[in-house]
């Protein structure tokens, strides 16, 4: 089958395709979450701390360690441990959440050149190169946040581990990637021409020229019958001649008689 030429291919709407759009209002709502999952200090919480008020617990997470209780929302932080900060999946979550957060940066920088939504037709190579970038960088950061999901208990730190609970930064961390690869993926299909042009809300050009030549089908307009009432009962009771001519034909009406007679006797018109 030839390869078909761009001039054979129409859009068949002037605004933005879906899948851009899709893409472009995702991938910055990922970024923001990614961004909280990376700074903020609640990887974990350990909880029931011996020789501690039972209501103090501690915040940990890539970059410092806090301490708060139930009681004061205010938090002392910048805590030292240098046992958590030395594990392994601590120095490579640091290095992957950051190069992710800059990956979906220059993800979104080539993207937006590339959606021209100033233009009629968008560049979807560099829109495709954008989203592979995007998509690169969710991975980037569901691999550190699913390494350390499960290994939450393993990680060594100088603080007694009684009760260990996920804290917010994971869920976060897996909302804002999930975001940034589907996002990534979905910029990235535009870059081939599929489902018959559908993903780039395109049409051949043949085909549009054949349905605007076809004509309309003639619509049949039925024009109501005057004589309804003789149509109605024609096509259900059967009619005689004579019956016809009564229904259509009205007697004329008798004049009374004129008396002739006066007390027994002829009438005289002279009297």
């Amino acid at each position: 089958m030839p390869r078909r030429s761009t001039q054979e291919w129409i859009r068949i709407s002037m605004r933005t395709p879906g899948i851009l759009i899709f893409g472009m209002v995702l991938s910055p709502c990922g970024w923001i979450l990614d961004l909280v999952a990376t700074v903020a200090p609640n990887w974990r919480t350990i909880h029931d701390i011996p020789n501690t008020p039972s209501d103090e617990f501690i915040q940990q997470g890539i970059w410092d360690i806090c301490r708060a209780t139930s009681t004061n929302t205010r938090a002392e932080c910048n805590l030292q441990d240098t046992t958590y900060f030395g594990n392994q999946i601590i120095e490579v979550a640091r290095g992957l959440m950051v190069a992710s957060l800059i990956v979906t940066l220059i993800g979104l920088a080539v993207a937006i050149p590339g959606v021209r939504c100033w233009k009629d037709r968008p560049n979807w190579i560099v829109a495709g190169l954008g989203g592979l970038l995007i998509f690169l960088s969710g991975v980037m950061i569901i691999i550190p946040i699913a390494w350390y999901t499960h290994i939450i208990k393993d990680v060594s730190t100088v603080t007694p581990l009684a009760r260990v609970e996920a804290g917010y930064c994971l869920v976060l961390g897996y909302i804002g990637g999930i975001f940034e690869v589907l996002a990534g993926f979905v910029m990235f299909i535009g870059i081939c021409r599929c489902c018959g042009g559908k993903n780039r809300g395109e049409r051949r050009v043949e085909d549009v020229t054949h349905f605007s030549h076809q004509k309309p089908p003639s619509r049949r307009v039925e024009v109501p019958s005057l004589n309804r009432a003789r149509s109605a009962a024609s096509s259900s009771v059967p009619y005689s001649k004579d019956s016809m001519d009564e229904d259509v034909s009205f007697p004329r009406a008798k004049s009374p008689a004129v008396n002739t007679s006066y007390g027994g006797r002829p009438y005289d018109a002279d009297l």
